[in-house]
């Protein structure tokens, strides 16, 4: 597969397949799932980022595992709309990702989404201990609801 568009996503996954969210921290990769219906997402795990080809090796074992049919990936577009270091950093780790498995990629805009999740889990008055545990799987979520509702609006 490729990277696709993001309206064009849901007829490229298979039916009954569900999407994997993914939240590409420095130090982190949240990821989060979709349901079969491809309309609400749920945070799943966190895990302590590596070099590519164990990262690579955790995320094609959740592909299988979890019966993905693509990827949405977050973006770190600037607040200006301009795309920097980091955006090229994810653009280039779903290139090398394709070369190891055959899945669908998109990439949906993530700005301000670990602000609004670590705002949310402030106002629930959730520890910082806590909040650091479970900050990237809610932004994978967060980031894959986001694209959820586009894919669903675009339907």
């Amino acid at each position: 597969m490729a990277v696709c568009k993001l309206a064009e996503m849901a007829a490229a996954v298979p039916r009954g397949r569900r999407l994997m969210g993914l939240d590409l921290g420095e130090k982190t990769i949240g990821l989060a799932l979709s349901d079969v219906r491809l309309s609400i997402a749920s945070p799943l795990e966190t895990i302590r980022r590596r070099k590519f080809t164990a990262d690579a090796e955790i995320l094609i074992a959740r592909i299988a595992e979890h019966e993905i049919g693509g990827l949405v990936l977050g973006l770190p577009v600037n607040m200006d709309g301009t795309e920097g270091p980091r955006c090229q950093s994810t653009r280039q780790f779903a290139a090398n990702l394709l070369q190891k498995v055959d899945i669908p990629i998109a990439f949906q805009d993530e700005r301000l989404s670990t602000a609004a999740v670590t705002r949310t889990l402030i106002e629930a008055d959730v520890s910082r201990a806590r909040r650091a545990e479970v900050v990237d799987k809610l932004a994978a979520a967060y980031i894959l609801q986001s694209a959820l509702d586009l894919i669903g609006r675009t339907a």
